[in-house]
């Protein structure tokens, strides 16, 4: 399955590549094959499903698809460029998009086994002022990333307010993210279920024009997600040695900011649909394919004004001074 996708992935940057050499519609056609191909390699599942070890499950909601594990980690770090060692459970897409269509997004479902989070800070948290401090977190997290050789992750600020439903343990806020030289901020949302042993996440991943899509989904996303009996928020047990989890909502929503960023291979229109974000390198296709193109429009545009050996006619055949 991999080699699959990094083939077909190899073949869209010939394609970007040789662009100059063929008219649009056969790129597009062309591009939209390679893509429709990598989609359909992947199995979805709708209904109820088990996730993890049966600590939860969740009912797919109207509209959406789940794809498994295996497959949804391999979208993560092959498809999205995401560093190696991504935490999934599967993850929910649209029912008529892929992981390459340009106006898809994705929840990707994970569990982080801290213990059980208090939250009796939910109502004293100042968020404003929290937004401030991982602002500056980001570019401490960036200094590591450009080591790694990935790209800057700059947090632009909260693209919706932290909220905490204290009834059903729920948590979300979303973020918006700047990430390399991509022209489109990057929006991740994220929806957090408090359980006895940990908190299930539900990280939505696309981009800033998505917000109001995703952001309408969250309920039904939400409610679709439940922790099986003995795994409860409300099944926590102090006398029966129950973790206490080091964090509360506070540290929820502060907790490493850049973890699931959610890099995209990008879909953009120029002209053509170029695939960017290539295993990382994107930033320097995209100078590639631009610079290329910006110097083949100057020289045809040279040669039809003449170059001091030539002798250009107007449409009467009388040479031009």
């Amino acid at each position: 399955m991999k080699k699959m996708i990094l083939t077909g992935m190899a073949l869209l940057l010939s394609v970007a590549l040789a662009w100059s050499q063929t008219d649009d519609a056969a790129i597009e056609a062309q591009m939209k094959h390679l893509i429709d191909s990598i989609n359909a390699s992947y199995q979805y599942q709708t209904g109820q499903i088990t996730l993890g070890d049966g600590m939860a499950t969740i009912q797919v909601p109207t509209g959406f698809r789940y794809l498994n594990a295996a497959q949804s980690k391999q979208i993560l770090e092959d498809i999205w460029g995401n560093p190696p060692g991504q935490a999934t459970l599967g993850m929910l897409f649209p029912e008529k998009m892929g992981p390459l269509d340009s106006a898809s997004f994705a929840f990707n479902i994970s569990f982080e086994d801290m213990g059980f989070v208090k939250d009796d800070d939910a109502d004293k948290i100042n968020y404003s002022e929290l937004m401030t401090q991982l602002q500056k977190d980001s570019e401490k997290e960036n200094e590591k990333r450009a080591k790694e050789g990935f790209e800057p992750i700059v947090f632009v600020g909260w693209a919706s307010d932290p909220f905490y439903d204290k009834e059903k343990k729920i948590l979300h806020w979303a973020k918006e993210l700047k990430v390399g030289e991509f022209p489109d901020n990057t929006l991740n949302y994220d929806v957090r279920i408090l359980g006895r042993k940990g908190v299930l996440s539900l990280n939505a991943i696309g981009m800033m024009g998505q917000l109001e899509p995703i952001k309408g989904a969250v309920p039904a996303i939400a409610n679709a997600v439940a922790f099986t009996e003995g795994n409860r928020y409300s099944d926590f047990s102090k006398s029966s040695g129950d973790k206490i989890a080091a964090w509360t909502i506070g540290g929820l929503v502060a907790g490493k900011i850049l973890a699931k960023a959610g890099l995209f291979a990008i879909l953009l229109k120029f002209g053509k649909l170029i695939i960017l974000a290539i295993l990382g390198g994107g930033a320097a296709i995209w100078r590639f394919i631009s610079g290329r193109k910006k110097q083949e429009e100057e020289a045809t545009a040279f040669e039809s004004i003449g170059t001091p050996n030539s002798s250009p006619t107007d449409n009467n055949d009388t040479p031009v001074a």
